[in-house]
């Protein structure tokens, strides 16, 4: 992913209001929100708490879920997070934000449908990590794990898709200690599960690096004389003389049915269905061979995610320097930065003439990569591998947020106003 930075900065702001001149000396100011009533002392988050914490996590997504299965919301019960009060419970803000997350699901299934798509069933989990409190606030990461099941519409889809998405959950105490869950926010590099509804954050349009004359042939494992970039996916950057090896790639349509371009899938003498297995072995539980660089402000991981799954249907390594966007290599010590950036990998992929590209999305077979641009600025933010196809529709398999089999139409529906970039490899 595209150097996808979200600062968390961890603040807690005490509040005193001025005491009337009727109080007599010595005693302690109250903070305004609370004047002239009972104020606890700051609670203490014990193992009963963290587990209501948990539950209420679990009916904020689970609520989220259901709103892509089945009828509109008439049809469903009542939320599960109305069931919370006292204790634990949704603030009045996160209630609206809830609110408006579950019809924006609602208008997303009809669109879904419209294009053949649909769910029969879901199935949320949630599980509670670490769990920080500093005076009246609390901070706990929880870890959601989702699976949709396909409803047979076109009769060969796969039988499910699913993501697990690591998410921050900010709670408030109120003036009786009571906690209230008072944020959301994604605790990963970026927020691409289907059940969420936040366009993802973009980053402004990288500076074409310079590319060196004579590029050295060093093996993958050598040290180049230049390191890569602190950040996965940052645009590399070095004083050396430019070349034009930073090709713009034409945008794909989205319209379905995409027309008629099927794929060769022995001209190459690539292993496509190897490609496939391996991103779905791989798509939640990470392959230590190489680097993650999803979190922790790495920049995210797709990209190297699909580099991997290419590599091991045959792509070949082309030793170099790391910001050589003719170059492309990766493995535990060292990744070029075509083989982790999103625009790097771009210009890798048309300089070396290993992809062509498709003229809509609905082209894409087994093995194909696309590639978005959220808020259409130039520079290209996420990257997916096709890892099956059913009846016209390509379904996509990816890292951050770790997902698998989501279908194109999915992705259209859920960011209509992107660019689309497909690559035939």
């Amino acid at each position: 992913m595209k150097s996808r930075r979200i600062s968390r900065t961890r603040r807690r702001a005490t509040i005193f209001g001025a005491a009337t001149a009727s109080v007599i000396a010595g005693v302690a100011m109250l903070p305004n929100w609370s004047a002239g009533a009972a104020v606890t002392d700051d609670p203490t988050v014990d193992a009963k708490t963290k587990a209501t914490f948990q539950r209420l996590a679990d009916a904020v997504f689970t609520d989220r879920t259901e709103a892509l299965v089945g009828g509109g919301r008439k049809d469903r019960n009542k939320p599960r997070t109305d069931g919370f009060s006292g204790d634990v419970r949704l603030s009045s803000g996160t209630a609206r934000s809830q609110d408006a997350a579950l019809s924006k699901l609602d208008r997303r299934r009809g669109e879904l449908a419209k294009l053949g798509e649909k769910y029969s069933k879901g199935s949320t989990t949630v599980t509670l990590g670490a769990t920080n409190v500093k005076g009246r606030k609390a901070k706990a990461v929880v870890t959601e794990t989702t699976t949709l099941t396909y409803q047979k519409v076109r009769g060969s889809e796969p039988g499910t898709t699913g993501f697990q998405a690591r998410h921050e959950l900010t709670f408030t105490a109120d003036r009786r200690g009571d906690w209230q869950l008072t944020g959301i926010t994604p605790a990963d590099e970026d927020n691409l599960a289907v059940n969420q509804t936040a366009t993802p954050e973009s980053v402004p349009a990288p500076t074409p690096s310079a590319v060196p004359s004579a590029a050295p042939s060093a093996a993958p494992s050598a040290a180049p004389s230049a390191a890569p970039s602190a950040s996965a996916s940052a645009s590399a950057s070095a004083s050396v003389k430019v070349s034009t090896t930073t090709p713009a790639a034409p945008k794909a349509a989205t319209a379905f049915p995409g027309p008629a371009n099927p794929k060769d899938f022995t001209a190459s003498g690539l292993d496509y269905k190897a490609m496939a297995d391996y991103a779905k072995r791989y798509w939640s539980d990470y392959n230590p061979a190489y680097p993650n660089f999803n979190g922790a402000g790495a920049g995210g991981d797709c990209t190297n995610f699909v580099s991997q799954a290419l590599k091991e249907g045959g792509w070949k390594h082309v030793p170099g320097y790391v910001y050589d966007y003719t170059r492309w290599f990766g493995n535990a010590e060292i990744q070029s930065h075509s083989f982790i950036g999103v625009n790097e990998w771009s210009w890798f992929a048309q300089n070396s003439k290993r992809t062509t590209s498709l003229a809509n999305v609905y082209q894409m077979d087994v093995g194909d990569v696309l590639q978005v641009d959220f808020d259409r600025d130039g520079s290209k933010d996420h990257t997916m591998i096709v890892t099956s196809r059913s009846k016209g529709v390509p379904y996509l398999t990816y890292h951050s947020t770790n997902t698998y089999s989501r279908s194109v139409s999915s992705i259209i529906a859920s960011y209509p106003n992107a660019s689309y970039y497909a690559y035939r490899t």
